[in-house]
């Protein structure tokens, strides 16, 4: 007899279960090791059933909607089910056998038992430091195979019954710049898994493994049903939408195209990926768990932000892929720029289904970025790795301005505050700021991208670059304006100043060095002319827009009256017939 569970005890278990995932969260924050878990929090917790499907996560980055049941699944594959233990821990790396989005993002897995019966398991993903490779963090934005990119872990067990495996934490530390950050990381995820053990124990406790269980198989129903019920009052039909990476970091001065086709037949729904370009030499390739999570992610977010995270999503989501080409690469090839590829394949599912959902448009922004900058810590013992994520301008929405100066889409990490930066490594913050003008122009204007200046305070210093939207400006929709690009100066102003591409790999730094990181502006949402010249003068009163590019841009003259600035609405009048 199928076991059910009434409505509220359903939602009673699924806010249970969002808290453990949550606690979870919290203490791998609090115990990690490393300042891109500690501080930028890029790191997410799930729980999963004996099938290798999601039943709850806290989503800090939705890329690991897929990534952790392919972790699983790898798991599995090596150790059947009969062969998990109480206190076992296992870790897996490999983006081709498991689910890893590249080799610093660890996943650590622990399978739950309950009444001495295997329930599933509690798992978390988290970016390491260091884990060896061709340069310092692992991340060389001129990789062209996986080896360059580091240790590659397929599913092997951390820990036996409780009892750590010394041999494969003194594998991992000598296969690290930085390892005792990389192994104390590590624990800090075993220990957030053990939290998780232990409050889902309780759970079943309260209410027994049956309702449980019911209530996740009610919850992933839940999230099937709400999507093909929204799915199914869509127009049927093929949409297309596209989108383009930079370069690979190879061939800079060929973009890497993404292009899916939407077919919607009924409450059926299927991304097809099949005419993208070929797989790229360098490390912009990303794995198909990636691009089906970037395909919940959109569904998510053009249906209801409020659906819990599972396998339903997955149920839903039908793709196709042709083996060989940038989103589905043919091992080795190298995958660590692949975070800059997953914003462009939400960009391209997002313009595909905005004919599907035209009041919830979003012009492009400014991609995600990534820093490291590597050597001897001033001691002379050890090494650093000083790992920085970035974002910037989010493009213009239908109906409200880009947001500024933050993560979206597919990433929710943070920036490393000043302060840790300079009390951890030999760097100095000396700018840090909105970057003026760089919000697209347009009715609804595209969010403001920053720049984040650094002074090198030591000799023999690495530099790494994996970032996008340098060559290719944010693209505005409906008439809105392009956001502007981003760039990486070293030294400028100086003679011997040097712009660097959005993608590269060990750079040497000396003593006194200055390192300018510009980020992308947002696109613009339809015609300039038409935001209210109120909105932009307020713009120009916060720095956001030039007194100049008000009038350019926008068809707006402006006055400066006694250290303040008014509108001239004839002249703005004037103007805007001029630009109509």
């Amino acid at each position: 007899m199928t076991h059910t569970a009434d409505p509220i005890t359903v939602q009673v278990i699924r806010a249970a279960l969002d808290g453990i995932v949550q606690e979870m969260q919290t203490s791998l924050f609090r115990t990690g090791f490393s300042t891109i878990i500690r501080e930028s929090h890029d790191a997410s917790c799930a729980i999963l059933n004996t099938n290798a499907e999601v039943i709850a996560q806290h989503v800090v980055l939705p890329l690991h909607m897929g990534a952790f049941p392919a972790c699983a699944e790898g798991l599995l594959e090596r150790y059947p089910a009969d062969e998990l233990r109480e206190g076992d821990a296992y870790i897996v790396n490999h983006p081709y056998r498991g689910g890893s989005p590249h080799a610093p993002d660890m996943g650590v897995l622990t399978p739950v038992f309950y009444q001495g019966e295997w329930v599933g398991f509690c798992a978390s993903m988290a970016h390491k430091s260091d884990i060896g490779g061709t340069v310092p963090g692992s991340g060389s934005g001129t990789a062209r195979e996986i080896f360059q990119e580091g240790l590659h872990l397929p599913a092997v067990k951390f820990m036996d019954a409780g009892r750590p495996v010394r041999e494969l934490e003194w594998f991992i530390h000598a296969n690290s710049r930085t390892p005792e950050v990389v192994v104390g990381d590590i624990r800090g995820q075993v220990g957030a898994n053990r939290l998780g053990e232990r409050r889902l124990a309780e759970l079943l406790d309260k209410y027994g493994k049956p309702t449980v269980m019911a209530s996740t198989e009610e919850l992933a129903g839940h999230a099937e049903r709400r999507l093909r019920q929204v799915i199914a009052a869509w127009p049927d039909g093929r949409y297309e939408g596209e989108a383009c990476v930079d370069n690979d970091g190879i061939d800079l001065d060929k973009p890497v195209r993404i292009r899916v086709t939407v077919e919607k037949t009924g409450d059926h729904i299927l991304f097809d990926f099949s005419d993208c370009s070929p797989q790229t030499t360098g490390p912009a390739n990303i794995r198909p768990p990636l691009v089906r999570a970037c395909c919940y992610y959109c569904l998510i977010a053009l249906v209801d932000p409020f659906l819990p995270i599972n396998q339903g999503l997955a149920r839903v989501v039908e793709t196709r892929f042709r083996q060989g080409t940038v989103v589905c690469p043919d091992y080795p090839a190298a995958v660590n720029a692949y975070m800059p590829t997953a914003l462009v394949v939400a960009e391209a599912v997002l313009q595909a289904m905005s004919t599907l959902v035209p009041d919830k448009t979003i012009a492009e922004g400014s991609g995600s970025g990534a820093i490291a900058l590597g050597g001897r810590a001033r001691d002379g013992k050890r090494s650093y790795v000083q790992y920085e994520i970035f974002a910037g301008g989010v493009g213009g929405r239908n109906g409200k301005d880009g947001a500024s100066a933050t993560s979206f889409h597919l990433s929710n990490g943070k920036i490393a505050p000043v302060e840790i930066i300079e009390s951890e490594f030999p760097t100095r913050v000396e700018r840090f700021e909105l970057l003026q003008d760089s919000g697209g122009p347009g009715r609804h204007r595209g969010g403001l991208g920053f720049v984040r200046e650094y002074r090198v305070l030591q000799d023999e210093v690495r530099f790494s670059m994996r970032t996008d939207k340098h060559a290719l400006a944010p693209q505005g929709i409906d008439g809105g304006h392009p956001g502007g690009t981003g760039g990486c100066i070293i030294n400028p102003g100086a003679d011997d100043e040097r712009s660097m591409p959005s993608r590269f790999g060990d750079q040497r730094l000396k003593t006194g060095d200055v390192l300018r990181v510009e980020r992308p502006g947002g696109g613009g949402v339809g015609a300039a002319f038409e935001r209210s010249p109120e909105a932009v003068l307020e713009d120009v009163r916060q720095g956001y827009v030039s007194v100049e590019r008000a009038g350019s841009d926008y068809g707006v003259a402006l006055l400066g009256i006694e250290d303040e600035v008014v509108l001239d609405r004839a002249a703005t009048r004037e103007m805007r017939g001029k630009l109509k």
